[in-house]
């Protein structure tokens, strides 16, 4: 090993390349990949930092162009190789820098101070130690006589340093002696902070299966013993009992010697996630998120990388905990949107477990009851395995779904945030002591224009999605650059009632309380769940009865399960159907079948109630339906029609400058260039204005790509890649992003 291959740690585009150093003689038999090391670089020599990819024997370059590694930065965590693969991977699939692919995979950086555990422990024979606490007892040595009784009171499991010291207060220099004379050995063990000590205890109780869950779980299991490693998708209706057959298989990997990770969508999943699968698996669980503090997440980094725990639980960043043995990656709510990076790089969760699974032989396996369009796709085409479950477990039954037409009750004089209809099923269940969950669907709120009237929102004529309202006035599309002023009244029926929506959680709350004073209500939104233990805290306190009434935003819906809930209210549902978006009927119908899966978990029967302008529509009518089939087709029709994923692939190429003239020209001349390509079926849209079109003073352009192979549009990213190196001068001054089926826009 005489030269290593580093990269270098800045997200720059130029250096976005592998520099080849010398290794000094003392460092040859301590490099590794993934390390982060100290480098010479420039003219000036100035040291930087970067990361190690891999080893050579041979110089790639002149010798005397080459530098001697400066040394190793003590305190970085390696990354595995196999993590290293990954970034490689999400730099060549999403058009980042491999520096900023390499920060993705690396949950953690640096080290932490771990904690450490002092003992105590008895060195001489039991009957030795007895007749030294004699003498120092009969010679009046009272700090001796103190910690040799302690230290035959705990003699099996060794005294703690800190109760000797601090408890018994023993001095160090006593400590010392009794070390020095051979009485006591000082062994020392490092403490991992676990984020759950003490919140759950195991529980040895045994799971039945129902058939369906069973025939998922051996069908999963056959081909998988049989060495078959794939993708499945496990649909299954809200309260079907998905979990109970993650669990299960989990149970298999691991008595298999193996590994498990389990993706959830939102750090609000966590707690009831975790206490599910502690009381099933003791404390070889673990948790990994954002709200972890360092060491936290360090210590929990460690714990997997040196075997100590089995199941690793989390949001995307969990899908690279250094498990060197997985079996199984498990994603849950995998139609989730919070599974796609909005930072460079705008990776997908799924695909990426799909990968990673594929380098370390194990399954996929995806599950929802509102499974993504592009998963279902999959799955009707063969490519991955679908498993059903289509009863809820222990009985229960499906919600009972009422819409209420909004249109209807302002005709009829109420003005209210409430139909009339929700406000008698609430005073109903308060009577009955039973809970409610109030969910307003705010996705998708800002920007848009409706009328109250007949429901219609201001569409583009040529993308068949929703303009967006300006500050200056003008409805503009984000996808094709087509833009109108704002009506007076609604062009489809005249009504001067045409504007945004405008009540949020707070006054909804507010309104509970008013016509409901005596019912307690907690709120759940962005505002109430800023610190560490929020989530914990309100579901917690509303799982015991400690409110009547939960009111939130897409976090209530998401997963939890409160048997004492059987009325769940959803208020202005079609306003996620206004988002300037392609997917907005598929999110549509996921948060309006998800919150009316919320009601009827326990005994008692549940009912959802939908509030919407616009009860005709199909992602609508079939959420009340609860019927994904019939979604599914007319949705994909759609998809078809305008050439939009699952059905074709798309590329977004975000562009941004602070010189708006260049960004216009430059943006142009990309769009230009990748028209004279002249690629067949090869759809170009734009350039046109970003969603937000300036921010921070800094001009947004996007150019949206759509093709039936994604082969040929990542060929395109590619070739503009190397294009853009070769005339660098042009570029240097705009930052370019590419977004791979994006999920949202820019």
């Amino acid at each position: 090993m005489e030269f290593v291959n580093v990269i270098v740690d800045i997200s720059h585009e130029k250096l976005d390349r592998i520099f080849q150093y010398h290794v000094p003689e003392a460092l040859k038999n301590r490099l590794q990949i993934g390390m982060k090391v100290n480098i010479p670089f420039g003219k000036g020599n100035r040291q930087m930092k970067g990361y190690v990819v891999g080893f050579s024997d041979e110089a790639d370059y002149p010798l005397d162009k080459i530098k001697e590694l400066s040394g190793i930065v003590e305190g970085s965590v390696k990354a595995e190789s196999q993590l290293i693969a990954m970034a490689g991977w999400i730099r060549d699939t999403y058009g980042s820098t491999m520096n900023q692919a390499l920060k993705t995979v690396l949950p953690v950086k640096q080290q932490v101070v771990q904690k450490q555990s002092r003992k105590l422990m008895l060195q001489i024979p039991r009957e030795e130690a007895e007749t030294l606490l004699e003498e120092y007892v009969r010679k009046n040595y009272r700090a001796k006589a103190r910690l040799m009784a302690a230290l035959l009171d705990w003699d099996k499991e060794g005294l703690d340093y800190k109760k000797a010291s601090e408890g018994l207060k023993v001095a160090p220099s006593v400590i010392k002696r009794f070390q020095e004379e051979g009485i006591i050995q000082i062994k020392s063990e490092t403490i991992y902070r676990n984020p759950f000590a003490g919140h759950f205890k195991k529980k040895e109780e045994k799971i039945f299966l129902n058939d369906e869950q069973k025939a998922a779980v051996e069908g999963i299991w056959s081909d998988y013993s049989q060495g078959i490693r794939r993708t499945y998708l496990l649909y299954g209706v809200t309260g079907s009992g998905k979990t109970e057959v993650y669990m299960e298989l989990i149970s298999r990997v691991i008595a298999d010697g193996k590994q498990a990770v389990v993706l959830i969508p939102e750090i609000a999943l966590t707690f009831q996630t975790v206490t599910r699968f502690y009381e099933r698996f003791g404390e070889r669980v673990s948790v990994m998120h954002s709200r972890l503090s360092d060491g936290e997440r360090f210590d929990q980094f460690m714990r997997a990388k040196e075997g100590g725990i089995d199941v690793m639980i989390g949001p995307r960043s969990a899908l690279f905990t250094p498990f060197s043995q997985i079996g199984v990656i498990i994603m849950d709510e995998e139609h989730e949107g919070s599974y796609k990076s909005e930072n460079v790089p705008r990776y997908h969760a799924r695909e990426a477990a799909v990968f990673r699974a594929q380098m370390c032989g194990a399954s996929v396996v995806l599950g929802s009851a509102t499974p993504s369009m592009e998963s279902y796709y999959r799955a009707q085409s063969g490519i991955y395995g679908l498993y059903r479950l289509n009863k809820r477990i222990g009985g229960a039954r499906l919600p009972k779904v009422s819409v209420v037409d909004l249109r209807v009750e302002l005709k009829e004089g109420n003005r209210s945030i409430f139909s009339r209809r929700l406000m008698s099923a609430m005073e109903e269940r308060l009577q009955k002591r039973q809970q409610i969950m109030l969910f307003l669907n705010r996705r998708g709120l800002s920007g848009f224009v409706s009328c109250r009237s007949c429901g219609k929102a201001i569409q583009c004529p040529h993308c068949d999605v929703t303009l967006s309202l300006h500050n200056d006035g003008r409805l503009k599309c984000h996808y094709c650059g087509y833009e109108t002023g704002l009506p007076p009244v609604c062009p489809a029926c005249g009504s001067k009632y045409i504007s945004g929506f405008r009540a949020g959680t707070q006054q909804i709350e507010r309104e509970v309380k008013r016509i409901f004073p005596g019912a307690g209500v907690l709120r759940m939104d962005y505002d109430t769940t800023r610190t560490k233990e929020s989530y914990e805290r309100i579901l917690t306190a509303f799982g015991r009865g400690e409110a009547d009434v939960l009111v939130g935003t897409q976090m209530i819906v998401k997963g939890h399960d409160f048997p004492n809930v059987t009325l769940v209210g959803v208020l202005a549902a079609d306003i996620s159907l206004y988002a300037a978006d392609y997917r907005a009927s598929e999110r549509t119908f996921q948060l309006l079948a998800q919150a009316a899966g919320r009601a009827g978990r326990g005994r008692e029967a549940g009912e959802a109630i939908i509030q919407t302008y616009m009860p005709e529509h199909y992602s609508i009518r079939t959420a009340s339906k609860q019927d994904y089939e019939e979604f599914y087709r007319q949705e994909l029709m759609y998809r078809n029609l305008m050439e939009y994923p699952p059905v074709f692939s798309m590329l977004g190429i975000y562009l941004s400058s602070k010189d708006e003239e260049l960004l216009k020209r430059q943006a142009q001349r990309m769009g230009d260039g990748i028209r004279k390509r002249n690629v067949k079926r090869l759809t170009v849209v734009g350039p046109a204005d970003a969603a937000l079109c300036r921010k921070n003073d800094v001009y947004r352009k996007v150019i949206y790509l759509k093709h039936a192979r994604e082969d040929v549009l990542l060929n395109i990213k590619n070739g503009l890649e190397k294009e853009m190196e070769k005339e660098a001068a042009l570029w240097q001054k705009l930052y370019i992003q590419f977004d791979y089926n994006p999920l949202n826009a820019y």
